[in-house]
């Protein structure tokens, strides 16, 4: 069931995980407007794709700052016209900002997929919804699987239904 009005738990950070990745995302990060600004200028009714998956953007409203924060997540769309996002941060011991903010800020999330824009609901998913759904994840980017074996970090599922 989504959590609606409470913010959302946010599992313990890892103690292990790929620290070449926290490097990598702060080198990118003056990247991201300019990815951003593309993605909307381009927009069409199908998202773009990186390969077999379609490319989101996921808006938050920053935990510290209040401030909205995009970003460009991978999306795998469900049979029941949700969007799953994955916090893996490439397999990091932190989870990534977003999904930081999307916790504590659960009523302020919007997802875009192409040239649509739509409030959403996040849940967590936990045990067997989250061990299923990781699997289908997997299934369309195998990338993901490698991401639960560099870090110890339970990295955060959420299934996101338009508000």
């Amino acid at each position: 069931m989504a959590q609606d009005a409470a913010e959302i738990e946010i599992p313990p950070r890892g103690t292990r995980g790929r620290r070449i990745t926290e490097v990598f995302f702060r080198l990118l990060k003056p990247l991201s407007a300019s990815q951003i600004s593309r993605y909307r200028k381009n927009a069409s009714a199908e998202p773009p794709k990186m390969g077999k998956v379609p490319l989101v953007l996921l808006t938050t409203v920053g935990a510290r700052t209040g401030r909205e924060r995009t970003s460009v997540l991978g999306g795998f769309e469900q049979s029941d016209a949700s969007w799953l996002v994955v916090g893996s941060k490439g397999g990091s011991a932190t989870h990534p900002a977003w999904f930081i903010n999307l916790a504590k800020n659960p009523n302020k999330v919007w997802l875009e997929i192409g040239n649509r824009k739509v409030k959403v609901r996040p849940e967590l998913l936990k045990g067997e919804q989250y061990e299923a759904a990781y699997r289908r994840v997997v299934e369309d980017s195998r990338q993901y699987a490698g991401y639960r074996k560099v870090t110890d970090r339970e990295i955060p599922l959420v299934r996101l239904r338009a508000a």
